[in-house]
């Protein structure tokens, strides 16, 4: 089962490297590196919200601090995109770490709020600081090579993608988040430190946000508070996570297929029903938390384990599970 699950991610990672050789015409080239991108944002939102159980409404803005450090390392200080590249990720997860001390004190519905009010905290300022552009945005410097983002946005996705794995699915580090999630005061009671792994994962769900943000700028060339800072990149990576399926690598991966496919398939034919498509989303999310919890990755994995157990009974089954393979915790976690 391992093996044939490799080989297929194999073969499709063989095909999105050769795609470009094939594949001249430069929107449908376009439209597969925003695709990636939001399968990268996807994952490294789940990191937060599916393994570690704090649901982040202000994922959009790690995405545009990084957009926005991009933009001003390259455009005001004439700072090299490549060297400017990985200051966009750090500066990321550098407001993670600020923004993380009081925030991660609250659970449930109160941390969605407060990084919900965080995200709105930093649109204002990009709006109101002179060093942004403010409403205007600002404009990056053009580089027109379609090729060189789509092998950008893979590499990028593929290496957060093959990092995330090996943390969250081979080392320990995912196991006490799954821990901390299942039961974070049973979590502390075997000796983890919840405060520090969770700012673990908050810093690590940043990072990559931050850097793809920054690929996007100059990517897109033209950067404001309304598109990289607005509430549509944390709604969709909402979605995309909960649709997909939380608390997977690969949930977020096929949700983000799908709700992008669809996104793109909706703009094309009703760009003038921007509305209906925030409805529809909103409905995607209620559809998923009622009929599919496990979003369509673990119905699909539990039917083909042969579970027949209602969904709601499964999950109390499975929960211990974390909690109890950490109860030998290393010391000074």
């Amino acid at each position: 089962m391992k093996n044939r699950g490799a080989t297929i991610l194999a073969i499709i990672g063989a095909a999105l490297l050769i795609l470009p050789l094939v594949v001249h015409d430069t929107f449908v080239l376009r439209v597969l590196t925003e695709g990636v991108m939001w399968i990268g944002l996807a994952i490294a939102f789940d990191v937060i919200a599916g393994y570690t159980g704090y649901l982040n409404f202000g994922h959009g803005a790690f995405f545009g601090i990084g957009a926005y450090t991009i933009g001003i390392l390259m455009m005001q200080a004439n700072l090299p995109f490549w060297a400017a590249l990985p200051l966009g990720g750090v500066a990321a997860a550098i407001v993670a770490l600020i923004a993380g001390i009081p925030t991660l004190r609250l659970k449930g519905a109160y941390f969605a709020i407060a990084t919900w009010a965080l995200s709105r905290a930093i649109q204002q300022l990009a709006l109101n600081v002179e060093f942004t552009g403010g409403p205007d945005g600002m404009r990056l410097e053009a580089f027109l090579n379609p090729q060189f983002f789509y092998y950008l946005m893979l590499i990028t996705v593929g290496a957060t993608f093959a990092i995330l794995w090996y943390l969250l699915e081979r080392a320990p580090f995912g196991l006490k988040l799954k821990a901390i999630r299942e039961d974070e005061e049973g979590a502390k009671a075997l000796g983890l430190n919840p405060t520090k792994l969770k700012m673990q994962s908050f810093i690590l769900s940043a990072l990559p946000t931050g850097i793809l943000g920054g690929i996007y700028a100059y990517w897109i060339t033209f950067i404001d508070p309304s598109s990289t800072l607005g509430d549509l990149v944390s709604d969709q990576a909402v979605v995309m996570v909960v649709f997909g399926g939380m608390g997977t690598l690969f949930g977020p991966a096929l949700g983000a297929i799908l709700i992008f496919a669809f996104k793109t398939i909706f703009w094309a034919y009703l760009s003038d029903f921007q509305l209906l498509y925030l409805i529809i989303l909103g409905a995607l999310i209620a559809i998923s938390v009622i009929f599919i919890p496990n979003g369509l990755w673990g119905t699909m994995v539990k039917r083909k384990a042969g579970a027949t157990r209602p969904e709601q009974k499964a999950e109390p089954a499975s929960e211990p599970a974390a909690l109890s393979a950490v109860a030998a915790p290393e010391e000074g976690n």
